[in-house]
């Protein structure tokens, strides 16, 4: 990602005349820009890795070269890494939340023609009365749907962006707030017996 797309699509956004079309526009490229820069970083450092993996079969020989590769890949653009994802966090949780009013500015057909979505799942979102940004986009992911027909897994920019703001809430949120998921009764806790009465 070069800083100076990013400066030109945060100028575009913040022109007084921009429309909303235009805001949700420039948030989708500039969240494809940082997933691309992510994507870079991490393929970077899993070459890295593999070099320290071809090193293992000369154990115990290698044992600090290997040591220092796995340390130069941790390490390896881990300012620009971290900068990028608070980024797009950040656009993820204002996504979210819907801060500057898109969904009611837009509305629903237009919303779902910028985000790409099917024709099929546009109508049983309408019936469903999903409208919002975070129904459509990270809920229901509903995001480019129209290109990824029978895929489970979503790549899309703004589905990014609202998983790691999703992801920095679970790590920033104190632990007695979050509910247990092995708790009795929960997704991942023992089953409940149960309950009995008289009819």
């Amino acid at each position: 990602m070069k800083p100076s797309l990013i400066l030109a699509l945060c100028k575009i956004a913040s022109k007084p005349n921009a429309s909303a079309s235009t805001q949700l526009i420039t948030v989708r490229r500039t969240c494809r820009a940082i997933a691309h820069q992510l994507d870079s970083i991490r393929s970077e450092r899993s070459a890295m890795r593999r070099e320290a993996g071809k090193l293992k079969a000369f154990m115990p020989f290698t044992r600090q070269a290997i040591a220092d590769l796995e340390q130069r890949a941790q390490e390896h653009r881990e300012a620009e890494r971290s900068g990028a994802r608070n980024v797009l966090a950040e656009l993820g949780r204002s996504l979210m939340f819907d801060r500057e009013g898109l969904a009611d500015t837009l509305g629903f057909d237009r919303i779902c023609d910028l985000l790409n979505v099917n024709t099929v799942e546009r109508e049983q979102a309408r019936q469903e009365g999903i409208s919002s940004l975070e129904n459509l986009v990270f809920i229901h992911v509903l995001e480019d749907s129209a290109e990824r027909r029978g895929q489970d897994w979503s790549d899309a920019p703004l589905f990014n962006a609202c998983h790691a703001a999703m992801a920095n809430f679970i790590k920033e949120c104190p632990e007695h707030l979050l509910p247990d998921p092995f708790a009795p009764g929960e997704v991942f806790g023992p089953k409940l017996p149960p309950k009995l009465r008289m009819v």
